[in-house]
């Protein structure tokens, strides 16, 4: 169905691709995975016509093509969905779906009732139901997706590219978009899939290309290859090199927060955990389990209804954020740009913001001090960017992450909580995220990590707390930390006694 040849593309300075060769086929979904800057972004808009290649031969449905602007790619089948929908919240989903594209009747005007059925239809064709009727705003994220997708529907897509189609959604929301890619795939559209996430590059892809640094590495069968050589490809080094060495055994770290019978309304109930000095902790289960609830309530984020909460042995009966904050305790978001990044503003404000009295004199804010904060943190973290005048709406996303890792790691003096700390990296910056949270941890911080991969789980945790529908169901630490045990745990019925 497509077909790239040799294609380059150099801007100021920099060679975004060199010759590099991708073929996708009709009926297949084939994976595209690197590091950021591996070149992933720049072959997506030459395929949909945003970028001009400066050499090389682009095949589609069998003849070569020179998109001259995106509109043609989109008139030939093409059609991307980009992690950050082009969606217009205040419009209807039926008015989303055929904008630029409405159903009109005589005189040219809108047929409503006409644009209502046809968006039925597509959704029904999806197999979800959502009222065409509805404003877009009121949807969820996966709905939201779904109506993508409809959008590429109003035309006969011939190739769908989807670029990390799961950074926002998980759990049953992603199963769903898995099924109906592969309703699309049976009906011979070719699907192109970028997603860091290599557990789901292994479920759902026929084969998988790899680039680096602007240059296609390997194109092979998913079949033939496994995580360990897919991430070797990816980053040019060996997995073993991924995660850093875990603590020495020995005398395990005083306990420095412990939660004892901790409820959140209709979320989290009775839970239990002990974190020490030095020991990474993970809280493993299935989303929807009260992994970050429990969090959220240990750091004051939501208020809990019952239990306590003890730092270095003084029993807290409520806290705030701003409790938490004061007693040592850091919180890393999830959701980086919604909650954790002030967007518009730069690198040195952004880690200087959650202890602003660090770089104030007299109610006046020092940005010559705050900028010699920052320009350490940048050496100590190894952040890629300009320097502290940055803005970090221009940076990756794991350089944005580290952002964030580096304002809390300032003030975090006995525990910080990480809530999915490399969603949304690539494997490299992973490496430096994981290297980071085991430095802070053998500095003698308590690390509570959120995660939802797995093998990161098992590759970064001392010790695991497993919970299931809001209770905790089990602990694993030592060599008994593996994938099946940690499954089993998160999907039993949940137990009051702690698993050896």
């Amino acid at each position: 169905m497509l077909k790239l040849t040799g294609i380059s593309k150099g801007f100021t300075g920099v060679q975004a691709l060199s010759s590099i060769d991708f073929d996708v086929r009709a009926g297949e979904i084939h994976a595209l995975v690197g590091e950021n800057g591996a070149g992933k972004s720049t072959t997506i808009k030459i395929i949909a016509g945003a970028y001009k290649p400066d050499s090389g031969q682009i095949e589609f449905d069998g003849r070569p093509v020179h998109w001259v602007r995106p509109a043609d790619a989109k008139a030939a089948g093409i059609h991307v969905i980009y992690q950050e929908f082009v969606l217009f919240p205040h419009l209807t989903v039926a008015e989303n779906i055929f904008l630029g594209h409405e159903r009109r009747g005589a005189f040219g005007m809108i047929d409503h009732a006409r644009t209502r059925k046809d968006a039925a239809d597509l959704l029904h064709k999806l197999g979800v139901d959502i009222d065409p009727d509805k404003l877009v705003s009121e949807l969820t994220v996966a709905d939201q997706q779904m109506v993508e997708i409809s959008k590429a529907l109003v035309h006969k897509v011939k190739l769908l590219i989807l670029d990390e189609p799961t950074a926002v959604i998980s759990g049953r929301e992603a199963e769903l978009l898995f099924a109906r890619l592969a309703a699309l795939k049976a009906e011979g559209v070719a699907i192109v899939y970028v997603s860091h996430r290599l557990e789901e590059i292994f479920q759902i892809a026929d084969r998988v290309t790899v680039f680096k640094d602007g240059q296609h590495v390997v194109t092979t069968d998913i079949g033939k290859v496994d995580r360990h050589r897919l991430i070797s490809h990816m980053v040019g080094r060996d997995l073993r090199d991924v995660f850093p060495a875990k603590r020495q055994s020995g005398a395990p770290g005083k306990v420095v927060l412990k939660a004892e019978n901790v409820s959140v309304e209709g979320r989290v109930r009775n839970a239990g955990i002990e974190l020490r000095a030095g020991e990474i902790t993970a809280l493993a289960g299935m989303v929807g389990s009260g992994r970050t609830e429990l969090a959220m309530g240990i750091f004051g984020g939501l208020p809990i209804s019952s239990g306590s909460i003890t730092i270095d042995g003084e029993q807290l009966a409520g806290i705030t954020p701003a409790t938490a904050i004061g007693k040592g305790i850091g919180f890393v978001t999830e959701d980086r740009k919604g909650q954790g990044l002030a967007m518009q503003l730069d690198v040195a404000a952004n880690i200087s913001a959650a202890n602003l009295s660090e770089v104030t004199s007299g109610g006046l804010l020092d940005r010559s001090r705050e900028h010699a904060i920052a320009r350490q943190e940048i050496d100590n973290y190894r952040i890629a960017c300009r320097g502290p005048g940055t803005p970090v709406a221009l940076m990756s996303g794991g350089n944005q992450q580290k952002v964030i890792v580096a304002r809390w790691a300032r003030t975090s003096r006995k525990v910080l909580i990480l809530d999915e700390p490399t969603r949304g990296v690539d494997v490299g910056a992973k490496t430096e995220i994981y290297r980071i949270m085991r430095g802070l941890a053998d500095s003698g911080i308590a690390i509570l990590m959120i995660s939802s991969e797995l093998p990161e789980v098992v590759g970064m945790a001392d010790k695991v707390v497993v919970m299931r529908e809001g209770a905790i169901s089990g602990e694993l630490s030592g060599p008994a930390i593996t994938e099946e045990a940690i499954m089993s745990l998160a999907t039993q019925h949940p137990v009051r006694e702690a698993a050896a």
